[in-house]
């Protein structure tokens, strides 16, 4: 029984021997054991064995290298009947960092390799500068020193003197950095060393977040030359070529003690603008005011600039529009701009007076603080477009007989002629009449004139009409549409109505003042709202227009009152 089971351990051993001895033929080779920063390293794993071998798990290689592609290769060979196959998988190492960098044990083809180990050295830059050195990049940064959220310019500068087929170039990268680019890349041709290079250029407008002393990473191109003297560069057999910028130091500064508690805004330059106002040089109630406030600063984007606004003004409403910002690059700087835009509707007549805005920032060029400015700026609101002006006060009536007839202390006018003074009182006589019928002449011209020339509004329909067709109006979203039909209805009553502030301040207080006051906002400044339609048609719906009670009669003259002479013999 004994003797069974050592037969049958000793057949097992005799079998799996030959896979043992060819699993332990395994090898791990680098074709150069010395590299500069940038370049890349071959690692060639070989197993002499019967199977094919695949890609091991390069992971352990993760904080070292970067594994950047595998190729494969089998060989079979037979010499004097002696058969023979070979697997060799070459994997495209870049190391990460300077030092010696160690590549350990790797499981493969059922063996393990042996650990291996290359020294990275740093790139040489006076060999790129003598021009030995078909492809290298160059890395700088202006100014090596700034503020914190300040803007500084990267430029990264890839140099060739070979023909490339494919390329990558990679994009700086360091946490709590941003780094946009600015504009398209820049093509252009320089010479280093005796030799000429093509150069493609990219700049960064590099900003960080942070405060100390930084390190940005290099950057790594890779790509394929070819060699257009080799017959074979015909079928596409490029070489592989890599080239890694140098680290470059940076120093970020904190914001100055002296710096404003607001806004931090470190820039090149920034201008704080304030534009509008009326056209013919007077406000109305009722009628808008539309400002537009401008902010634009060289080295910032506009996200650091802070938002605009009004503050509350008294005897008006401020309806904010919707903002427009937008940054843009000019040369190796971003421009930031945020733009606002409001509209002022007075509600009483007055002062109207638009406070001084100001803006602290700090100028990185000549590092200090300044701050931006816009003067205040006062307005005089009238009484809206076109309402009744104050009747004027009455003439006392001692005061008007004092202008018609002469004095009590004047003396009488002496005449001598018994004929004079009856042409005298004759040509008054025919004065007074006259004027008397200019008067008569002009009150019946305005007459005609008011009934001739209605407002267009109350020319479309009787007010019963208009008023059906606010409602059915109302009932929908539609806010110009709303105020139109509105503003109709009540010209027809009142047809020296403009616009709606003015219809607002006919009304007394109460719901139609404050659904109009509703509708202004929607109109003016976008504002949402809910059930605005509804408040409309319940606040005009039953009694119409609460209009506020004559304060004096609308038949008055406007003509203070006529003293007829009194003539004497």
């Amino acid at each position: 029984m004994k003797s069974r089971y050592l037969i049958l351990l000793s057949f097992c051993l005799a079998c799996a021997w030959p896979l043992l001895s060819l699993a332990a033929d395994v090898t791990a080779t680098l074709d150069r054991n010395r590299v500069e920063l940038g370049e890349t390293v071959t690692l060639n794993l070989r197993a002499s064995s019967g199977a094919m071998a695949a890609t091991p798990d390069l992971s352990a290689l993760s904080q070292d290298f970067a594994v950047l592609g595998s190729s494969s290769n089998t060989s079979l060979s037979i010499i004097n009947g002696q058969r023979s196959l070979q697997v060799t998988v070459g994997v495209a190492l870049r190391p990460l960092h300077v030092g010696t960098l160690h590549i350990p044990a790797l499981s493969f083809a059922g063996g393990t390799t042996a650990p291996v180990d290359v020294e990275v050295l740093p790139p040489d830059t006076a060999a790129a500068a003598e021009g030995r050195k078909d492809v290298f990049l160059e890395a700088t940064i202006d100014p090596a020193s700034a503020y914190v959220g300040q803007q500084v310019v990267y430029t990264l500068r890839l140099f060739y003197a070979t023909d490339l087929t494919s390329g990558a170039l990679e994009d700086p990268q360091l946490p709590g950095m941003d780094f946009p680019r600015l504009g398209g890349e820049i093509n252009y041709q320089a010479e280093r060393g005796g030799r000429r290079y093509n150069v493609i250029e990219r700049r960064y407008a590099a900003t960080s977040q942070r405060v100390g002393h930084l390190q940005i990473p290099s950057v790594a191109f890779q790509g394929e030359s070819v060699d257009m003297a080799n017959p074979d560069a015909f079928f596409g057999n490029g070489t592989p070529i890599t080239a890694s910028s140098p680290t470059v130091a940076f120093d970020v500064r904190p914001a100055p003690a002296q710096a404003a508690q607001g806004a931090w805004l470190p820039a090149r330059s920034l201008n704080l603008t304030l534009d509008g106002g009326p056209s013919h040089g007077d406000l109305h109630v009722g009628e808008p005011l539309n400002l537009v406030m401008n902010v634009q600063a060289v080295g910032l984007p506009y996200e650091a600039l802070p938002s605009l606004s009004l503050p509350s003004l008294d005897g008006a409403t401020v309806y904010p529009d919707k903002p427009v910002n937008g940054s843009r690059v000019e040369g190796q700087w971003l421009v930031g701009r945020r733009q606002q835009s409001f509209a002022v509707v007075p509600n009483r007549p007055g002062t109207l007076t638009i406070p001084e805005t100001t803006l602290t920032w700090w100028n990185v060029l000549e590092n200090h603080a300044e701050t931006a400015r816009v003067p205040a700026r006062t307005f005089t609101v009238m009484g809206a477009a076109g309402a009744p002006a104050a009747p004027p006060a009455a003439v006392p009536q001692a005061d008007a007989a004092a202008v018609v007839h002469p004095s009590a202390s004047t003396a009488p006018l002496a005449v001598s002629g018994g004929g004079w003074w009856r042409t005298v009182a004759l040509v008054s006589l025919a004065l007074w009449v006259l004027s008397v019928l200019a008067w008569m002449l002009w009150r019946r011209r305005s007459n005609k004139t008011a009934g001739a020339a209605p407002s267009p509004a109350a020319a479309q329909g009787s007010p019963s009409r208009l008023r059906a067709a606010f409602l059915v109006q109302a009932r929908g979203s539609d806010a110009p549409g709303q105020a139109a039909a509105l503003l109709a209805w009540a010209q027809a009553e009142r047809p020296s109505l403009r616009n709606l502030g003015e219809l607002a301040q006919a009304l007394s207080a109460g719901p139609q003042r404050e659904a109009i006051e509703a509708l202004q906002r929607k109109r003016y400044a976008g504002a949402d709202e809910p059930g605005l339609g509804s408040r409309l048609a319940a606040a005009f719906r039953d009694d119409g227009f609460a209009w506020q009670p004559a304060t004096g009669s609308a038949d008055a003259s406007p003509l203070p009152p006529l003293y007829p002479f009194s003539l004497r013999r």
